[in-house]
């Protein structure tokens, strides 16, 4: 096969996984988004997904054996279904009016019943658009948790990592999901100390992770990645400087996280409990409510599995919230 140009998509079908709940299914592989530091276009191949009925097929069986949450992944999920399309019909998805096939799909799905909720892994942020968001919020079982790649907020560093939008295009994006979904969880990865990054730029990427307010980021120092572009780049930045700057960061997103649990206190939400465990000799049931906020209840004649409505009455501990259950 030559991942380069076969868009076949390989199929791994599952009726169950070791979550008890929650079910990953892969239904897109490969890249064609090239960013100066990714390797994975060079090794998955070109984007290719599985198709709609397929998927389908692989839902309602797990619906059958029990699970009520599902996340769909992929290398580039964004692209789902897009290899089937010209150039010219891509191009046409990206205005405010563009229909994506990943909508279509979770649409397609949110009709399954006994289905509860839909997550999606990592966003390319240009699929955010007002039809893309304001469908699935009036029409779907999709959950408000949104992880939209980000990766830098300065606009030089995005266009030597070769990523395709601005951070504010990028703010632009976040407006619309939070137009459309109440205190919605948006989550992202940031690199740091990404080759010729200046003091300067560093700034004005913590600036604007703090105008965005995610609920929750993911930090990575850069390292290198032989074959990328970014490897031969020049002003490679020292591992001591990167190392200062990315704990900057994760000050930041753990004050971030904090505001964003904080919201939560006194509020009634839905959550599906998923397992047992033992805190200080008080056993709670853990689940987790849409926005994927991780929640302690405690346990009594509570069983894996159940969607629980509960008042958030404070914290268990700094990543954990406290609920009682109401009717």
């Amino acid at each position: 096969i030559d991942i380069d140009k076969d868009f076949e998509y390989e199929e791994l079908a599952i009726a169950a996984v070791t979550e008890k709940t929650r079910a990953y299914i892969k239904i897109q592989d490969g890249c064609n988004q090239f960013c100066s530091y990714c390797i994975i276009p060079y090794a998955r191949g070109r984007i290719r997904s599985r198709s709609e009925e397929e998927i389908k097929k692989e839902v309602i069986r797990l619906v059958e054996n029990g699970y009520q949450e599902i996340v769909l992944t992929g290398i580039h999920l964004s692209s789902y279904g897009l290899e089937t399309l010209s150039v010219k019909e891509q191009a046409a998805l990206l205005p405010e009016n563009g229909i994506s096939p990943l909508m279509t799909l979770v649409l397609s799905l949110s009709e399954i019943e006994g289905l509860n909720r839909i997550r999606l892994s990592s966003l390319e942020p240009r699929i955010i658009t007002e039809e893309f968001v304001k469908t699935l919020a009036s029409k779907s079982k999709l959950c408000p948790h949104f992880h939209l790649s980000l990766q830098s907020g300065c606009k030089e560093t995005l266009a030597r990592m070769n990523r395709k939008y601005t951070p504010d295009d990028y703010y632009k994006r976040c407006e619309i999901i939070r137009k459309y979904y109440e205190n919605a969880a948006i989550t992202t990865d940031v690199i740091v100390g990404f080759p010729g990054e200046t003091e300067e730029e560093f700034e004005e990427t913590k600036a604007f992770l703090e105008k965005v307010q995610f609920s929750q980021m993911h930090i990575f120092k850069y390292s290198k990645r032989k074959g990328t572009k970014a490897e031969a780049m020049p002003n490679q930045v020292p591992e001591q400087i990167k190392s200062k700057r990315s704990e900057i960061l994760f000050d930041s997103e753990k004050k971030m996280r904090t505001k964003y649990l904080d919201s939560f206190i006194e509020t009634k939400e839905i959550v599906l409990t998923e397992e047992e465990t033992m805190i200080e000799d008080t056993l709670y049931m853990i689940g987790h409510t849409t926005r994927y906020v991780k929640v302690a209840i405690p346990a009594s004649d509570l069983k894996s599995n159940e969607l629980v409505n509960v008042r958030i009455t404070g914290y268990l501990n700094e990543d954990v919230l406290l609920s009682e259950i109401i009717d």
